[in-house]
């Protein structure tokens, strides 16, 4: 079994048993079972996974990182959603927005066009949990 914990600035989201997590990083979905090789990385906006006695719940997660020692997850994000928790119409709100930005990003120094597809990310995850795909 896998300690999970998630944390964002303003809760401990969740502390509990796991079987498996798959967490969206920087470099892919990385899936974690019991006895994993040590890991940190940065986690990208997406749908995070895990499997309590083989009943799979998923969490919107933002930009933040992940560390992974023995049996323990702790994933470090500024934002981390159940479906119910997400207002689909404000979510489809700010994909607007953040796709704006990208477009305006032509204009913007990297590092705020990046923050920009970040939240496009994060929004279309947001979208994707609440509408049930």
């Amino acid at each position: 079994m896998l300690r999970l914990e998630i944390v964002t600035p303003e809760k401990k989201v969740i502390e509990t048993e796991a079987d498996s997590v798959t967490v969206p990083t920087a470099t892919g979905e990385a899936g974690i079972l019991p006895s994993h090789a040590p890991l940190i990385s940065a986690v990208r906006p997406g749908i995070l996974t895990y499997t309590v006695k083989g009943t799979s719940d998923k969490l919107a997660v933002s930009a933040g990182f992940v560390e992974v020692n023995g049996d323990k997850v702790a994933v470090l994000v500024d934002t981390a959603e159940t479906a119910d928790e997400i207002d689909l119409d404000a979510a489809k709100a700010a994909r607007e927005t953040a796709d704006k930005a990208v477009t305006a990003a032509g204009l913007v120094p990297d590092e705020e066009a990046a923050a920009g597809r970040d939240s496009v990310d994060h929004a279309a995850a947001r979208i994707q949990l609440a509408s049930g795909r």
